[in-house]
């Protein structure tokens, strides 16, 4: 699949998520098989660029290309700004936030709040692709299929976007108003696609080999975009794309291989945040990575009390080499956690 000027590997995506797709995390699960990767949501609000937030954001040290920057914000110039602001530092694809359905973001009007008002909706894209034009960088569009039930409204945007020059659109199974209750649903997706000529991508729910096969069949997409299935299973995409590839399943990884993918995942964040703010956020990540092991509820408690990074790493040494003591491979999550293994060193 071609996005702009790059020959992307594959067509399965890291979905933006803030807080959680910083360049540690995209970084992890390209490694493991994901073709592209988009960042956390860079705001248009100039006043705030040189935050230590925004600042981070737009730390592209290291990544692998092509960059891609979600930007959000509700004024045509701002984002544009925004966008040269971005690709100043290193972007090399400019995403467009129509998508997130937080209330903090949609209060102000902006993420999938936009879908509200398809006017503004388009001068946005307008502006940003005129910005990023001189640039030689392609703009893309995430956004979900409409604000409520009966507003559906992701094939006009989308139309629209084409129209504007946008080079890919995904789109997200629900509406603003489901947040990430409910079901997503793939047919608005599927009509989005027959009436596109750009790619388009399907995004929602896809949470393991057989359900991304579904979804392609469903909607036709281009491509899979992946969010919350991510989280502490990076190496889902190198899952689905054995699957897609061959019809099997790849054998779950062996328990001292996703030790050592959290163990440098951790490196790369300390390196990002420092240690007092890498330890608090990186609790989130290796809560994830556990969640439904054996013991893993009570190793993650144990590990929120850790104010050092020697701390949490000599910690999740410990956890993981006691599961390989009865595990050679990574067991399959249980909804109800057992707390069975004992957890001395944490």
């Amino acid at each position: 699949m071609r996005l702009g000027p790059f020959e992307l590997p594959n067509p399965l995506f890291v979905a933006p998520m803030a807080g959680v797709t910083d360049r540690p995390f995209r970084q992890l699960c390209k490694r493991l098989g994901a073709g592209y990767a988009v960042s956390e949501m860079v705001t248009s609000r100039r006043d705030l660029w040189n935050s230590l937030k925004t600042s981070r954001r737009a730390n592209h040290d290291g990544e692998s290309a092509p960059i891609a920057v979600q930007i959000a914000g509700t004024e045509p110039i701002m984002m544009a700004e925004a966008a040269v602001y971005n690709i100043e530092r290193g972007a090399q694809i400019i995403d467009i936030n129509m998508g997130c359905p937080a209330k903090k973001v949609c209060n102000k009007w902006a993420g999938s709040a936009l879908m509200q008002d398809e006017a503004l909706a388009a001068r946005i894209v307008e502006a940003v692709v005129t910005a990023c034009t001189p640039h030689g960088v392609p703009v893309t569009l995430k956004m979900r299929t409409g604000w409520c039930q009966q507003h559906r409204n992701a094939l006009v945007i989308a139309r629209a976007a084409e129209a504007a020059g946008v080079a890919m659109v995904t789109i997200h199974g629900r509406t603003r108003e489901q947040g990430y209750k409910g079901r997503a649903e793939y047919d608005t997706i599927a009509a989005v696609k027959a009436a596109l000529r750009i790619p388009v991508v399907a995004n929602g729910d896809i949470d393991s080999p057989q359900k991304a096969r579904e979804v392609l069949q469903r909607t036709g997409a281009d491509a899979l975009m992946i969010g919350r299935a991510a989280q502490g299973r990076p190496w889902i995409f190198r899952e689905i794309a054995h699957y897609l590839a061959t019809g099997e399943h790849l054998p779950p990884p062996r328990v001292p291989e996703v030790r050592q993918w959290l163990v440098e995942h951790l490196h790369d964040h300390y390196a990002l945040y420092g240690e007092y703010a890498g330890v608090r956020t990186a609790r989130k990540h290796i809560g994830w990575y556990v969640r439904g092991l054996p013991g893993g509820e009570a190793f993650r408690r144990a590990m929120n009390a850790l104010e050092t990074c020697d701390g949490q790493l000599q910690a999740v040494h410990d956890y993981f080499d006691q599961l390989a003591a009865s595990h050679e491979r990574l067991p399959e999550p249980q909804p109800a956690d057992d707390d069975a293994l004992t957890l001395e060193a944490a």
